[in-house]
């Protein structure tokens, strides 16, 4: 496996390639990011992990500065995943000059976590795309925990017309069933404890969508059932997947989306669901 720190490297190291398959990452890897590099193995001749905190994404008052960074535990977890090259630049390598260019998503990036973090998917899409252009890959793997980002990076590649498929994969979850992030981290053991109930007040916000209550009411008594437990929610939303838009009544495919505040930590979260015809 090859670490490689400079654009130009890595463009020199992938010439070799006939093909490549892209994970990008922010670095603190968990068995989230892991799985997403085991599905991108049997899809190309080499695998490329990145690990880039990537500035613009975040807001003023975000955690940039204590974002986790584990860069030798990092590398060693791409190692025994098989990963071919790991990409680590440093911030002038990505940004060698202020950033004035930027990818500007539709109407997506304004809504949900888009509304709560402006700018947000803005430094997402900006960076991927900068990315992309450095791998050149045929594929890139994307975990559906950040469903919201997930579809902002597909109608990227869809509308700049990229000749990349952009492929996600399910959400990894403890056996608790909390969805793997590195931000889980942060938690202290109290919270670490509660966490799970994310996941299980969604769980039951699905049951209540499929039994026919009204998405109004769905998302009124999920965030009440997290507050009343010491949370701060952001939203709970029961939206169509493939544009995350208020459903009608004739949509089936439904996504219930959440975002929550559990002491200093922000975790989201979310759960497909199909409504039979």
């Amino acid at each position: 496996m090859d670490v490689i720190h400079s654009v130009d490297a890595l463009r020199e190291r992938l010439q070799r390639e006939p093909n490549n398959v892209f994970v990008p990452t922010m670095g603190n890897l968990h068995e989230g990011h892991i799985q997403l590099v085991r599905l991108a193995k049997p899809r190309a001749a080499c695998t490329v992990v990145s690990i880039f905190v990537n500035r613009l994404q975040f807001g003023p008052r975000e955690d940039f500065d204590r974002y986790p960074r584990t860069l030798e535990a990092d590398c060693e977890k791409c190692r025994a995943a098989g990963a071919n090259v790991v990409f680590v630049p440093d911030e002038r390598e990505i940004y060698p000059e202020p950033q004035t260019f930027v990818v500007e998503p539709s109407e997506l990036q304004h809504v949900l976590d888009g509304a709560i973090r402006p700018g947000h998917f803005s430094g997402v899409a900006t960076v991927v795309l900068k990315l992309f252009n450095m791998v050149r890959p045929h594929a890139a793997l994307f975990g559906k925990k950040d469903y919201q980002q997930y579809l902002v990076l597909r109608d990227m590649v869809r509308q700049l017309a990229l000749p990349i498929e952009i492929i996600p994969a399910e959400t990894v979850r403890a056996d608790d069933g909390l969805a793997l992030s590195s931000r889980n981290a942060y938690l202290s053991p109290t919270e670490r404890a509660e966490a799970p109930q994310l996941y299980a007040i969604l769980q039951r916000a699905c049951d209540a969508v499929r039994s026919g209550a009204l998405h109004g009411m769905v998302e009124r008594d999920a965030m009440q059932a997290l507050a009343a437990r010491g949370w701060t929610p952001d939203y709970v939303a029961v939206r169509r997947q493939h544009d995350l838009q208020s459903p009608t009544p004739e949509d089936r495919r439904l996504v219930v989306l959440g975002a929550a505040r559990l002491g200093r930590t922000r975790l989201i979260d979310n759960l497909e669901l199909d409504i039979p015809s």
